[in-house]
């Protein structure tokens, strides 16, 4: 790991209420609540890998925000950026998926604190004056106009500084409420940015571009790597900052068993993961999440070998199906070890 290095990620905490025993929201009495959110996650998870990490969003000062702030805390997370104010906290309920039943998510976070924020409420100066990386998503800009404002703050003043900037799609179609066009902006933010995550979905929407699927029924599945290798090619000639551009591929035979994988595209280097075939999936939320810190944490330990950071990301986001709740508890040894057992 490069010494001294630290990221800053940027978005919603939000607390999550969750069904248990596969049960649908209209069933039972009672919901379980755990808190999430995807930069959060992606916090958490540079955490447990051992990384300095900052997250900056907006809280109530209730004591529900308090415990959120507490919560992240607890796990590592450096929360001296928090910023206060607002009536509530996001939420949003889930209704986990069983056998061909797919998940259901639905958002209650309509002007809670975090939405917003507004530019100049922020130091991101001093924020980011020791920062190596600073980390958005789509999600943070889909909020409302005055976040979405922010994040382009933060890019402006990360590019000042000479700080990375990283990028998850993370298009959540239910969210964008406020009249922005959601593909337009998040292009915006994707030409600004030095390295990407989405899942093949979200490839597809933002480049408005079909590529070859991934129906995998085993780890022998043949990827068509000529085609994306033209694919990404003429990606990267139309967002030429961004110089690595890594891609999560999922297959759901049922609800508990995924078939995962991922590409690599970096310095005009097309790199494919093993297949993982994983058979007893206990939690699939925070999946994209645990891609993106497990590229974050390899760009920075393991800055020469592109393979293996490739191979620690897709790892890293295998595990997270292994772990209840949004964040990835997975440790270093865990992820390394992993890898060892599938090379």
């Amino acid at each position: 790991m490069t010494q001294n290095t630290k990221f800053v990620t940027f978005g919603e905490l939000l607390l999550r209420f969750s069904k248990q025993n596969h049960q649908r929201l209209s069933q039972g009495d009672y919901f379980t609540s755990k808190y999430g959110g995807s930069e959060a996650n992606v916090a958490v998870s540079l955490a447990t890998l051992g990384d300095t990490v900052e997250y900056v969003t907006r809280l109530p000062e209730t004591p529900v925000g308090h415990a959120g702030a507490q919560n992240l805390m607890q796990l590592g997370v450096g929360c001296r950026y928090i910023q206060w104010g607002g009536q509530r906290i996001g939420t949003y309920y889930m209704e986990p998926a069983a056998g061909m039943r797919s998940a259901k998510v639905i958002y209650d976070r309509a002007d809670s604190a975090c939405s917003e924020i507004k530019p100049g409420m922020i130091p991101w100066h001093e924020i980011l004056k020791d920062a190596s990386v600073l980390h958005v998503s789509g999600i943070t800009a889909a909020i409302s106009q005055c976040t979405a404002d922010a994040t382009f703050e933060a890019l402006d003043i990360a590019d000042e500084m000479g700080v990375k900037v990283a990028f998850d799609i993370n298009y959540r179609k239910n969210l964008w409420k406020y009249g922005a066009e959601p593909r337009e902006t998040l292009k915006r933010i994707l030409s600004r940015c030095d390295m990407m995550f989405g899942d093949a979905i979200e490839f597809e929407w933002i480049c408005e571009r079909k590529q070859p699927p991934f129906t995998a029924l085993d780890t022998k599945f043949e990827m068509q790597m000529n085609e994306y290798r033209e694919w990404f090619d003429d990606l990267h000639r139309e967002f030429p900052r961004c110089r690595k551009w890594l891609m999560g591929m999922r297959n759901m035979v049922a609800s508990n068993r995924h078939l995962l994988t991922a590409l690599l595209w970096t310095d005009g280097e097309l790199l494919k993961a093993p297949i993982y075939d994983i058979n007893g999936v206990v939690d699939p939320s925070g999946v994209g999440d645990a891609f993106m810190a497990g590229l974050l944490h390899a760009t920075e330990a393991f800055p020469d070998n592109n393979e293996y950071q490739l191979n620690y990301a897709l790892a890293a986001s295998t595990l997270k199906n292994t772990i209840p709740g949004d964040f990835n508890l997975a440790t270093d040894e865990e992820i390394q070890e992993l890898i060892k057992q599938n090379i």
